[in-house]
């Protein structure tokens, strides 16, 4: 760590102990004495907070700056993946550095200071932190750049009303939402009739991991480079957004995605994380247990945070190093000196059968395959199932598109993709679970099943 980032880390620290009641408290209780925090072993020897320890144990007002709430302007609501709902209070100040996460992939990425753009915020609109915290975002960059921002939520309807309407008027459409339902709004402007690659797309995801054959699907789909055209972030109503792909990190997560070998040296297993570049000074990110931990400035200061999404951090230098080590070739433009985190997301969006554990993304990649990705929306629910022996399968729930026929071919198509993919990818899966279990149970339900697909929420894979 550089003397400035410690000296920046040191001084969050204390003034967060001097400022927020609840962090006082939280010292004592512990037995730490905010003056013996004054370099970077100091800083490393503080407790970590968790919403079990911290959030759930002092007051909201009690985490705010001088235990005042009403000193913050907007207040965001998680999507409560891990239990009850928590609030998270913001300035407009506490903004800035997501602003320049947002600024990172739509300058550098986009070139959206030369090119006019309309930003389409995909989100759900209301109390969750992703389509008003990146309006918000978006409205502060809006003056800097060629950029009109347009938010009809998650409104497929309304989306696809205005971008036929407003893209032509523009140089590039930038969709902002999540994977699932940007790759749903495009299937469903092509059955339309929209021609996506008119009005230049390009998509920034939030709030899960996608494969490279996703991206792929998408640049076929729409038109776009899916190099260049497709950024991901790292969000979360506790931080704001965190990192951020960029072409670099896109480049070296593509070409790690093809050479399994050096990936399992790098990530120590089989799963491909999405890799991203962030700012320390911003937040800075820790490993602990193979767990991230991440300190941020913001309406309820994080110090220690742990956010609990599987994953680390690698130096900028090594990373690059170790990829060119193993057949890479960066452009000549390598992108910003940002260290990368890697995130997998929550162990707890896995299921367990026989002691394997199986995650989504592993799943996804037998959807898209090219003999079934046409019919198929992409979504689907995992869980663990017992049948009326009471043995332990696994069961698949998947989504089919708009209009599309349930046939026995298709899921034994589907099953036969997904198990073929988990014994590739997944040791686990292929050396824990009987041969004759290795076929997972799929079940095929039409587009918008309220029991498993319902409108207008955030989707769970697993149960």
């Amino acid at each position: 760590m550089d003397s400035n980032l410690q000296q920046r880390l040191v001084a969050l620290f204390q003034r967060t102990a001097a400022t927020v009641p609840a962090y006082r408290a939280f010292l004592d209780h512990n037995g730490i004495d905010p003056a013996s925090v004054v370099d970077a072993a100091g800083f490393a020897r503080i407790p970590l907070i968790t919403k079990e320890n911290y959030h759930h144990r002092y007051p909201l007002p009690q985490r705010c700056r001088d235990g005042d709430l009403g000193a913050c302007d907007l207040i965001a609501v998680s999507s409560g993946s891990t239990g009850a709902p928590a609030f998270w209070p913001r300035s407009a100040a506490d903004e800035a550095a997501a602003t320049r996460r947002f600024e990172q992939v739509l300058v550098h990425g986009f070139d959206a200071t030369h090119r006019r753009t309309l930003a389409v915020v995909c989100f759900p609109l209301g109390t969750w932190v992703g389509g008003l915290y990146t309006l918000s975002c978006l409205r502060g960059l809006a003056a800097e750049l060629a950029m009109t921002i347009v938010a009809p939520g998650n409104n497929k309807a309304e989306i696809l009303r205005v971008i036929p309407e407003l893209g032509p008027h523009f140089d590039q459409v930038v969709l902002f939402g999540y994977p699932p339902f940007l790759k749903d709004l495009i299937d469903t402007g092509l059955r339309a009739g929209v021609d996506w690659s008119r009005f230049a797309p390009k998509l920034v995801c939030a709030g899960e991991v996608f494969s490279e054959q996703w991206r792929d699907l998408m640049g076929k789909r729409a038109g776009l480079d899916p190099v260049r055209d497709v950024a991901a972030v790292y969000g979360t109503a506790d931080g704001g957004v965190l990192g951020n792909e960029t072409p670099l990190s896109v480049r070296i997560r593509r070409f790690l995605a093809e050479h399994p070998g050096p990936a399992r040296e790098l990530f120590g297993g089989q799963r491909l994380p999405t890799l991203m570049q962030y700012n320390p000074a911003d937040r800075y990110f820790e490993t602990v247990d193979g767990t991230l931990v991440f300190t941020a400035d913001s309406g309820v200061p994080l110090i220690r945070y742990h956010i609990a999404d599987d994953g680390g951090v690698i130096p900028h230098e090594r990373l690059v190093e170790f990829c060119k080590a193993h057949g890479f070739e960066p452009d000549e433009e390598t992108g910003p000196d940002l260290p990368f985190v890697f995130v997998f997301g929550r162990a707890i969006h896995a299921v367990s059968v026989f002691g394997a554990n199986v995650f989504p993304e592993t799943v996804s990649l037998g959807l898209e395959r090219a003999e079934i990705s046409e019919w198929v929306t992409g979504k689907f629910v995992l869980e663990a199932w017992e049948d009326a022996d009471r043995d332990r399968l696994l069961r698949i729930t998947v989504e089919l598109g708009p209009g599309e026929p349930n046939t026995a071919e298709r899921t034994r198509l589907v099953a036969a993709a997904i198990r073929d993919e988990l014994l590739t990818h997944n040791s686990e899966y292929a050396n824990y679970v009987p041969a004759e279990r290795h076929l997972p149970h799929v079940e095929l339900r039409p587009a918008g099943d309220p029991d498993y697909f319902p409108a207008g929420v955030k989707h769970r894979y697993t149960r």
